[in-house]
């Protein structure tokens, strides 16, 4: 055993190194609440990872939104940082991957996606560190591969000169390592290291694909472990519904919460609602909005989403009553809206039945939870929605046009991906106000919850200093 070893085992530190292979579960106790929490944060950045592949955005691009999101929700410092903020830190991170693993592993395509998403975060992770943090890690697991010194095989030398001039650009390297050519398939698909005897000769540069590959057959394993052990926690009802609630993440972004009012400066009134609608609201809610004021009516489940988005956006519950009262028309009397819809608005609001303070519905809750049926315009046009009537919203009402743009959003749907096609109408449609494709509602995040793309949508509009109806270019005026 090597000095770095002994120093490792003899360390009174439980997370001594910064990366981690998680071969070994956790055994610190944690809350339910911490459970649920802290799994919820790492699938926030793992639903980022996924979303970036499904935008094909480079390599480079994918690295900084994934460490932007890690330092939000994240973060894993180096040991240069003082222990008593690391160490939570790890153990964080360490928790949350085997929660997730739980997840994850109930089905062969969610197993695959939690591979891919993970083995990604493990490689920004492993660029991102110091080389002291590499070699500890390298020397701790050993999985760096063992050195070969080819100056002393001029045979294999000559081999290894013939690969290097074969590759674009490549010259012979100082160091190479020795593994079973099974352990590095992508090197030996695209013929970038030298095969003998069932092992492959992989120069320095590109020994992380040693360790990235290794840490991906290691988590593909452990999954169908986990697969075969997950039945014996049916008995428990505490854990299961958590479980499910996060394997359903990756369908509609990252479940998340979202605080009444949050970015919204001073309450919004009834009269506001309107223009705010037409030039904020995202699709579900415009949706929703326009078939109040044609129709003068929504059924029970879309006044529920509606009434809850317009609370969490600052409407008082005095001026919720208003907005609903106008939005129904003269042809209801006051007595009967007061009997049948009065009540139902401020149990939404907590102030009836049980008071209970209901959060507005997060994107995952709308696209997972009581689709729309006959006659109902709640729920996620990008899920719920045809394509056609999809693509006719998008032309007509957010002006969309250019077909590379129709083409990548309806792909996105297709494909399952809804917040990633709802982000990106976020991008085109706030294009003359900074807003780059890419960037979504800011670092990279994907939209997650309607009053997000509401408040951050509204946040633009201020910084731009655009004067009250100067946005109404982005959207058409309601009819």
């Amino acid at each position: 055993m090597n000095s770095s070893k002994v120093a490792i085992k003899n360390s009174r530190e439980k997370y001594p190194l910064r990366l981690n292979m998680y071969d070994r579960p956790p055994a610190q106790d944690v809350t339910l609440e911490e459970f649920e929490t802290w799994a919820i944060d790492r699938l926030k950045v793992l639903s980022e990872i996924e979303s970036s592949f499904v935008r094909n955005r480079t390599h480079d691009e994918l690295k900084t939104v994934t460490t932007d999101q890690c330092r939000k929700y994240l973060p894993v410092d180096s040991n240069n940082a003082e222990l008593q903020t690391r160490e939570p830190q790890r153990k964080k991170d360490h928790v949350s991957h085997f929660i997730l693993r739980l997840a994850f592993c109930r089905s062969e395509e969610l197993r695959r996606r939690f591979v891919k998403a993970e083995t990604t975060l493990f490689r920004v992770r492993y660029e991102n560190s110091a080389p002291a943090d590499r070699e500890k890690f390298i020397e701790a697991h050993n999985v760096g591969g063992d050195t070969v010194d080819v100056q002393k095989d001029p045979a294999l030398l000559k081999q290894l000169q013939k690969v290097a001039a074969s590759a674009a650009h490549a010259t012979l390297e100082k160091s190479y390592y020795k593994v079973p050519w099974t352990q590095v398939p992508d090197l030996v698909a695209t013929r970038r290291v030298y095969l003998k005897g069932g092992f492959a000769y992989v120069p320095l540069s590109l020994q992380p694909n040693i360790i990235y590959q290794k840490f991906q057959q290691n988590l593909e394993r452990a999954l169908e472990q986990t697969a075969k052990a997950l039945p014996r926690l049916d008995e428990d009802d505490r854990l299961v519904p958590i479980l499910e609630h996060l394997s359903k993440g990756f369908v509609a972004g990252v479940s998340g919460e979202y605080r009444a009012g949050e970015g919204i400066d001073g309450e919004v009134t009834a009269d506001m609602v309107d223009e705010i609608a037409r030039k904020h609201f995202p699709m579900c809610m415009r949706s929703l909005h326009e078939t109040l004021r044609a129709d003068r009516h929504l059924k029970h489940a879309g006044r529920l989403q509606f009434t809850l988005f317009l609370k969490a956006m600052g409407v008082s519950v005095e001026e919720a009553i208003v907005f609903w009262r106008k939005g129904y028309g003269q042809s209801m009397t006051d007595d009967k809206f007061n009997k049948e819809y009065k009540y139902n608005i401020r149990h939404s609001y907590g102030l009836e039945g049980k008071r209970a303070d209901y959060p507005a519905m997060n994107c995952q809750r709308i696209i997972t939870q009581n689709g729309p049926g006959p006659g109902e315009t709640h729920g996620c046009p990008f899920c719920h929605h045809s394509i056609d009537n999809l693509t006719s919203s998008l032309t007509s009402v957010y002006r969309i046009t250019a077909q590379a743009d129709l083409m990548e959003i309806q792909r996105a749907v297709k494909d399952g991906f809804y917040h990633v096609a709802c982000t990106r109408v976020f991008e085109i449609t706030h294009a003359e106000r900074g807003v780059k494709k890419g960037e979504g509602l800011g670092a990279g995040e994907s939209v997650a919850h309607p009053n997000k793309y509401v408040a951050r949508s509204r946040e633009l509009e201020k910084a731009a200093g655009m004067p009250s109806g100067a946005g109404d270019a982005m959207m058409v005026d309601e009819a």
